[in-house]
Parts: structure tokens; C-alpha cells; sequence
């Protein structure tokens, strides 16, 4: 084994896994066993109102079910995102020390959806945040009125870049394209952003392969690992499986795990995801480690991939 490349499975068990999960995960997984590499698994269940035991299970059993195996992780303790809050508090409070964040007592519905990865298309641009510039007097008052902040980070006004694996060079100025973001929560609950970065980095990650939806986190966390001491891994970001209305979703139920084992075979199901991403010539079947030797970045569309429920 090849351990100077570790990759990493990370879903979030809030719903059933569907196709465009599936074929990141997919290749995450060629990527990381083309290079010989380690392979984690990641439980990442942050948000508890959220997070499912029965999802959790349903994961772990999908993934073996289309052949999909890794070396280390869950159901191992230590690597559910749900019992590391003394982990993120310590990175959290060396932010803080550091003057890199600031309460802030905006909206609730805001601050809750941070705990989760952020999608296509959703608003994040939060540089009008008033609370970065609250008066002591102000953040006093605040404070008396018993109402708990969430906290931001207060993010760089500079150029951070990266090469992503499938994209090319990404450069982003995250103060002036992303704005301040949530890293906790008003209930302690700490944000996607800041565990996602301290486990990758912690963890040793080298290679991160998810959906293009992501690709504009990449640089904040490859600045916010970089911050904390640690060395940000390499980046693939893979195209998205749509339906008529955007992004897959868990809830689209006839495209879900829960669904599609009733109707193919893992080798079906897998012949269909490397001939949808452009790997393969055909939708024959094929068991994941037969596509390992044909596997290339090179050979996976970058544009998103169409589909219907009976795709």
C-alpha cells in the first residue's frame, strides 16, 4: 500500500445515497486504488437534528454492495465527525486566539444550515455580515439579551489558488467572493467548513475527490488548513449527475440506494456510472476494481450529466 496518498469517503448519513453520491464516491475510490493509496471512511453526521442511525448503517452497506472498500474508518469511534467536538474546539480556539473570528447574531436559518455542505446555487456571499463591526457597547447588549451567537471567520482579503485535479486552477478571493462564513453554530454545533478542513488535515489526507458543487469551498479550506498548521490535499472535484431541476437529491427516492438495489446488480449499477461520467465506451457491466486500469482524469467529462429515473 501506497501510504503517502490517502483519500477519503465523508457522507453525511441524512438521507439514502443516490447516483450522483455514487459516482463520487466511485471515483474517489479509483483514485485513490489506482495509486495504491489508503482509503478512509469518514462518517460525517455533524448536524444531529439531521444525521440517522439508520442512514449511517444504510451507508456502510452500500458502499461494500457496489464493491467499494476502504482500509480504515468508520464504524471506528474516532471517525464520526459526532464524536470529535473536543478536536474542533481546539482548532476553534486557536482561530480565536489568532482574532480570526467574531460572534455573530444573525439568522437563525442561516446559522443551521452550516452545519451542512453547502450546494449548488445557494447563497454563502455573507461580506455585509454587521456583526464584524458590532461596538463593544453593541456586542454587550447583544450578549445581555441571553440570545447565543454563532461564530464567523473572519476570511482573507487575498488571492488563494489551488490546481484541482479535473478543473485546473481555481483562484478565489475569499473575502471578496465568499464573505465571512460560519464555522459554530448558536447551539455548538461546529460548521461543515471548519470540521471538514481539521479532519482532512488531521487525518492526512492527501487526495479529496467530491462533487463540483464543492469546488468553491476548496479554497477557503485549503487556507483554513494551511492556517492551522497543516498541508491542504489535492483537490479532484467531479461533475454532477442532474435531474430536470439541478442537482440530484436525496430525496429524489426512484434514483436512491434504497430503490436501486432492487433493480440492478452493483456491476450494472457501476458499468452505468462509468459510462455516464465518460469513462467507459459503454454501459456494460463492470465490477469496480476491472475499471481500475483504465481509470484517467482525463477520460471524465467536466461538463454535468443529464438524467432521468429510469437512466
Amino acid at each position: 500500500m501506497n501510504t503517502n496518498v490517502v483519500g477519503r469517503f465523508a457522507p453525511s448519513p441524512s438521507g439514502y445515497l443516490h447516483m450522483g453520491n455514487l459516482l463520487s464516491m466511485l471515483l474517489a475510490w479509483l483514485d485513490c486504488r489506482s495509486q495504491g493509496g489508503k482509503l478512509i471512511f469518514r462518517m460525517e453526521d455533524l448536524d444531529p437534528a439531521r444525521s440517522k442511525p439508520v442512514y449511517r448503517d444504510a451507508l456502510a452497506d452500500d458502499l461494500r454492495w457496489l464493491g467499494l472498500d476502504w482500509d480504515e474508518g468508520w464504524p471506528e469511534p474516532d471517525f464520526a465527525q459526532s464524536n470529535r467536538t473536543a478536536i474542533y474546539e481546539e482548532a476553534f480556539q486557536l482561530l480565536r486566539e489568532r482574532d480570526l473570528v467574531y460572534p455573530c447574531w444573525c439568522s437563525r436559518a442561516k446559522r443551521l444550515a452550516a452545519a451542512s455542505a453547502p450546494h449548488s446555487g445557494e447563497r454563502e456571499h455573507d461580506s455585509g455580515c454587521r456583526c464584524a463591526r458590532l461596538s463593544a457597547g453593541e456586542r454587550l447588549a447583544l450578549e445581555a439579551s441571553g440570545r447565543n451567537p454563532a461564530w464567523k471567520l473572519r476570511c482573507p482579503d487575498t488571492e488563494v489558488s489551488l490546481t484541482d485535479g479535473h478543473y485546473g486552477l481555481i483562484t478565489q478571493n475569499p473575502a471578496r467572493d465568499v464573505g465571512d462564513f460560519i464555522i459554530r453554530r448558536a447551539d455548538g454545533v461546529f460548521a461543515y467548513q471548519l470540521a471538514v478542513s481539521v479532519d482532512d488535515m488531521l487525518m492526512s489526507v492527501t487526495r479529496v475527490v467530491r462533487g463540483r458543487d464543492l469546488l468553491s469551498s476548496a479554497p477557503r479550506q485549503k487556507w483554513l488548513i494551511e492556517t492551522l498548521g497543516g498541508t491542504a490535499p489535492v483537490y479532484c472535484h467531479s461533475p454532477l449527475l442532474t435531474g430536470g431541476s439541478g442537482k440530484l437529491s436525496k430525496r429524489l427516492g426512484s434514483l436512491s440506494t434504497e430503490v436501486l438495489r432492487r433493480k440492478m446488480t452493483p456491476e450494472a449499477l457501476v458499468g452505468r456510472l462509468a459510462f455516464l461520467s465518460g469513462l467507459t465506451e459503454t454501459d456494460a457491466p463492470v465490477a469496480a476494481r476491472e475499471l481500475l486500469p483504465v481509470f484517467s482524469w482525463e477520460k471524465i467529462k467536466t461538463e454535468d450529466i443529464e438524467i432521468t429515473p429510469d437512466a
